[in-house]
């Protein structure tokens, strides 16, 4: 009875951090021609309630793609729809055709705000909570303490609260899949992933981890038994679960390409915004844009990032593990983040929700991640008035991670889980002992150096010759640390022992 009422008291400390941080301006606001995220959304609202289905995704007279035009999966365009059927209950002026562009009012900023807000409690938070409350060999406090750290990290909150979007929708449908998984409940798993997929086409990120696990639990079933009909009943799922979301869109092949073409923007390059990936990073020195066509382009990121995620969906498919599973999803999702094509500075996101479910074992590396994850979007969250939010909300999470966790005493190379890692090079490399001193003073470093780069950003004028000179250097400094963490933790999986005991004991 303890746990629950602890468990209500985190709830509603993470609505009331939401609440607060959402009461403050929204991304565009006052900005025409195209204000911003804000009015992306309610102009969804305003297409998909005005026009027939077959019109929502193409260039019209009623339909300006050039003006945030769609460019999200089905289920999205759904949900858009069903908030404009609320919204022309209450006022029909917030989603009129044409006339409702731009607009702006308190009344309406609540409503659009309220959407957000519900869509975190009906589908992200309960799937936290109840993924905390089902962590196997683990105290009561140690379950509220994940569940309070996942639910205040400032990173999605700032987003989707204060930016503006709803990314806890297709992040809460993949963190049911994982729960599902984690009971072997693979069709439900299945299921709940193609829903985030059909939300967000982003979620590719996560989609070789679910696929290479349930690949090699058929596998270690027998593709000549069990694991046959494993196979058949989740193509089958798949399969059902895409046919029913994209139905309205099946009519002709040229409405499915026109679809496919809004969600994979080919002609739009390598990257956009000053972004915290390797490719505008290098951008500095070689002007890669300039060199090579898009298509090119296109073919380059993705050989780097099948190359660089390759080892670790081999290991995860020949030796499948929930907790090589959990692993997998966060070094996958930074495979994608550094090297593809067209990479948003939100798409971290996609990142930080895998490290989240992590905390609890390794809670100094995660707690690390996830604070430089936030620095990184430090640009947009100034372009929306965010600084007092990004300050407190990411204060706060820190506090509670280094309360909850104590994560300055869990630096050794057990609590890092790099024990088999140090195992191996015993005797080659003599200073991994002091391992602990140095990464903690990493630590501190890295933290001066992102308060110094937030102080400036927020203080100072860029010099007239280098007007991104603070966008960028925040690009490059995050890129430089999710390196680091790609490399730990491809070291983490790929040196891993406890993921093969476990998976000997389930065979």
């Amino acid at each position: 009875m303890e746990k629950w009422s602890l468990m209500t008291i985190t709830v509603l400390l993470a609505l009331t951090v939401r609440w607060t941080v959402s009461l403050g301006s929204y991304s565009g606001a006052g900005k025409p021609p195209m204000y911003g995220d804000y009015e992306a959304q309610r102009h969804w609202q305003e297409v998909t309630y005005n026009l027939p289905i077959r019109q929502w995704y193409f260039n019209t007279s009623d339909n300006n793609l050039l003006y945030w035009g769609l460019d999200y999966p089905p289920l999205t365009a759904y949900h858009s729809f069903l908030c404009a059927y609320v919204a022309k209950l209450i006022n029909p002026d917030w989603i009129a055709l044409h006339t409702s562009q731009g607009y702006e009012s308190q009344t309406h900023k609540l409503f659009m705000r309220t959407t957000v807000f519900v869509a975190d409690l009906l589908v992200y938070i309960p799937a936290v909570i109840l993924y905390c409350c089902c962590l196997k060999e683990t105290s009561t406090k140690k379950k509220i303490s994940s569940a309070l750290c996942i639910l205040l990290y400032p990173g999605l909150i700032l987003i989707d609260h204060g930016h503006f979007q709803y990314n806890s929708v297709s992040l809460g449908f993949a963190l049911w899949g994982i729960l599902y998984l984690s009971y072997d409940w693979d069709l439900l798993g299945s299921m709940a992933f193609c829903l985030a997929l059909n939300y967000k086409q982003m979620e590719l990120y996560h989609s070789l981890p679910f696929f290479c696990y349930l690949l090699g639990k058929c596998f270690k079933k027998g593709l000549k038994g069990k694991g046959l009909i494993l196979l058949i009943k989740l193509a089958g799922t798949v399969v059902f679960c895409f046919a029913v979301c994209w139905l309205p869109f099946c009519t002709d092949v040229e409405q499915i390409m026109q679809v496919l073409r809004r969600l994979f923007p080919i002609d739009r390059g390598l990257f956009e915004d000053k972004v915290a990936n390797i490719w505008c990073s290098l951008s500095v020195l070689i002007k890669i844009k300039n060199i090579v066509s898009p298509q090119t382009q296109l073919k380059l990121s993705c050989a780097v990032t099948f190359l660089s995620l390759l080892p670790t969906c081999v290991k995860l498919t020949l030796e499948p593990s929930l907790r090589g599973f959990k692993f997998a999803l966060v070094s996958c999702a930074l495979s994608f983040f550094l090297f593809s094509f067209q990479v948003h500075e939100k798409s971290i996101l996609l990142v930080s929700i895998p490290v989240c479910l992590i905390i609890n074992e390794i809670p100094f590396m995660a707690t690390w991640f996830l604070l430089v994850s936030t620095f990184s979007m430090l640009p947009l969250l100034l372009k929306d008035g965010l600084l007092l939010a990004y300050t407190v909300t990411t204060l706060a999470f820190l506090s509670a991670c280094v309360t909850s966790f104590s994560i300055f005493e869990k630096t050794s190379a057990e609590d890092l889980q790099l024990k088999s890692f140090s195992l191996s090079l015993k005797g080659y490399v003599s200073w991994f002992k002091s391992f602990p001193k140095i990464v903690k003073r990493l630590f501190l470093l890295s933290g001066a150096v992102m308060g110094i780069l937030t102080l400036l950003s927020a203080t100072m004028n860029p010099p007239q010759r280098l007007p991104d000179l603070f966008p960028l250097s925040v690009s490059i400094i995050s890129c430089l640390h999710f390196l680091f963490f790609l490399m730990y933790f491809n070291i983490v999986i790929l040196w891993d022992s406890k993921s093969s005991r476990s998976q000997k004991k389930m065979s």
